[in-house]
């Protein structure tokens, strides 16, 4: 059990403090951040609480998850840990060199190594 909780479902208008705060009522918080779009700035419904320890992270779940918060039910549940981000990308691969012949071969790649 991790003490990182998502948070989903939130008002767009919920900020990193309301977040806390409802939080905050539970147990002690070490951090709450609304995750927002990275062009518009404008929050895109869901957010990451972390309690100062597993204990508290599963007293929140138990009493937050399905109340309402801003006007709208929130659901709270353990964080999944991150993706490997490491991965993807690679070469386009295909296309056309500056002498306008076809390039031979593929390309693409990146990926997950195992």
């Amino acid at each position: 059990m991790s003490n990182k909780l998502f948070v989903g479902n939130l008002n767009y208008r919920t900020t990193d403090e309301t977040l806390y705060e409802a939080f905050s009522a539970v147990g002690n918080v070490e951090s709450a951040t609304v995750i927002t779009d990275r062009e518009t700035g404008r929050s895109r419904g869901f957010g990451f609480v972390e309690m100062a320890s597993e204990n508290e992270a599963q007293e929140a779940i138990q009493q937050l998850d399905n109340t309402e918060l801003d006007g709208r039910t929130i659901r709270v549940a353990t964080a999944n840990p991150r993706p490997d981000s490491r991965g993807g990308g690679g070469s386009s691969g295909g296309g056309y060199r500056d002498s306008g012949r076809p390039r031979s071969g593929g390309g693409g790649g990146g990926g997950r190594r195992y």
